[in-house]
């Protein structure tokens, strides 16, 4: 079999193939011994039913072959995409174009494959990333927060404020007169509002011996106004030790208050160099993608990726006991809304894909073989199998032109991210050096997402389409 492909209109590509008259006659074969297991004609025992006969009840020795390549087209087709490394993104188009009747076959497929869109301005893009510098006012914050876990609450005679503890008998009843709420001795943080928030305002400048009395809705009743009576028995202020080396030797591993510092510090970085990290990746292929027009992508793609959000929605909402019904109770929306939501979503991760491969071909990224190799040496450690076999399985299947092109889109990714200028938000230019440490290498991950061996087609779910 030979195959060879043309550029036509659109994004599509005519996919040309010759089929030998050989590999004909096997698929003819194949046809025979399956139709002779499945038909019943009296006088013949299943898969002993002569060639001839099954030639006439089907109505001829046309309508045999005809049959024959019905069903193996499609196994043509699928290895004549494998072995020119097309990406279809639908379904093909085909027509036997030569030995319909006999000999040789030959056929064209017109596919849909992903266009090439347009970035234009991508060399200049420029992103907005939050700073990982630490403030000192940010280190005494969660000092602070520290100090709160061992503070003691102390009686004072004062007036409550905001932070302070208040023991109150809290009662509240409906207009008909009905209690609902009566709790006595119950301690109150006056500006938390986990009653309402008319009670933190009728706390605030009350004394012990104070009684209150207001109308408010209780959160747990809706909108219903209560009649509220509120008895201030103490006003109690939280006293936090003092930052001492001895504090901190004594409620933590470190020894001077200099250690803890240092570590809440480097605690508090750790947390918001990951944030600028995945903000420096997230908003890079985002700007990237704004630079795709709309009417650029193609609408089978954006259907892909839409079933496969909510094919996966499905799945995790499964995981949690849920189902859509469920879901869409819980958050209010609407399956239209939803689908709106999703969409959204689908067409922006479509062209972030389109805009990485058009990037690799704007700087022309290619992977090399040796590349390759190596990457799928380590996919295939990873996965148990070997080099070899994975291989096999990437060729069976028709993904090598698609592995390829997810290497190539890895490599648009990192040059994006070497390329694109980055600044904090006060617009001052943001040093990438830092931002590398801890990055991850995602290659192996696209690789053994893209095949199922035989061992693993249970635990290795197939990659998605973006």
């Amino acid at each position: 079999m030979r195959a060879t492909t043309e550029a036509v209109e659109g994004s599509k590509i005519r996919l040309s193939v010759q089929v030998d008259e050989s590999e004909i006659d096997q698929a003819l074969e194949q046809t025979v011994r399956k139709l002779a297991r499945e038909v019943r004609v009296p006088g013949f025992r299943p898969g002993k039913v002569p060639r001839r006969v099954l030639e006439a009840r089907m109505g001829g020795a046309a309508s045999l072959r005809s049959e024959a390549l019905r069903e193996a087209l499609p196994e043509f087709y699928a290895r004549a995409v494998a072995e020119t490394e097309v990406d279809p993104i639908a379904p093909p188009d085909i027509d036997i174009t030569a030995g319909e009747e006999s000999g040789a076959v030959e056929f064209d497929a017109l596919v849909q494959v992903r266009p090439t869109v347009a970035i234009p301005g991508y060399a200049g893009l420029q992103v907005t990333i939050p700073s990982w510098a630490v403030s000192d006012e940010e280190v005494d914050a969660q000092v602070d927060r520290l100090r709160e876990s061992d503070g003691e609450l102390v009686e004072v005679t004062r007036k409550a404020r905001d932070k302070d503890n208040v023991t109150i008998n809290l009662h509240a009843k409906t207009v008909e007169g009905e209690e609902v709420v009566a709790a006595d001795d119950f301690l109150y943080e006056v500006g938390s509002g986990t009653v309402a928030p008319e009670l933190d305002e009728q706390l605030r400048g009350a004394s012990p011996g104070d009684v209150l009395a207001f109308n408010a809705p209780l959160a747990s009743r809706g909108e219903e106004a209560l009649g509220f009576s509120v008895l201030v028995k103490e006003v109690k202020e939280k006293c936090l030790p003092e930052p001492t080396d001895e504090w901190v030797a004594e409620n933590s591993e470190f020894s001077t208050l200099e250690e803890l510092r240092a570590d809440v510090q480097s605690r508090i970085k750790e947390i918001k160099l990951l944030q600028a990290r995945l903000a420096w990746r997230e908003l890079s292929i985002g700007a990237l993608a704004e630079l795709v027009d709309d009417e650029e992508v193609p609408e089978v793609l954006v259907d892909d990726e839409l079933r496969d959000r909510v094919h996966n929605l499905g799945h995790r909402l499964e995981d949690q006991g849920l189902n859509l019904e469920q879901f869409l109770a819980v958050t209010g929306r609407d399956p239209e809304g939803l689908l709106a939501e999703l969409r959204v979503d689908s067409l922006r991760a479509v062209k972030a894909d389109l805009a990485l491969r058009a990037l690799a071909e704007a700087e022309n990224l290619q992977v090399e073989e040796a590349e390759f190799e190596e990457q799928l040496a380590k996919s295939a450690e990873r996965m148990q199998v070997t080099p070899k076999r994975l291989r096999e399985e990437l060729d069976r299947n028709g993904r090598m032109g698609e592995v390829r092109s997810e290497q190539r889109k890895a490599k648009a990714l990192t040059w994006l991210l070497d390329n694109v200028q980055l600044v904090d938000e006060e617009g001052n230019p943001a040093s990438r050096d830092e931002l590398r440490v801890g990055e991850g290498d995602d290659q192996a991950d696209e690789l053994e997402g893209s095949v199922n061996t035989e061992d693993q087609e249970a635990e290795t779910p197939a990659r998605a389409s973006s």
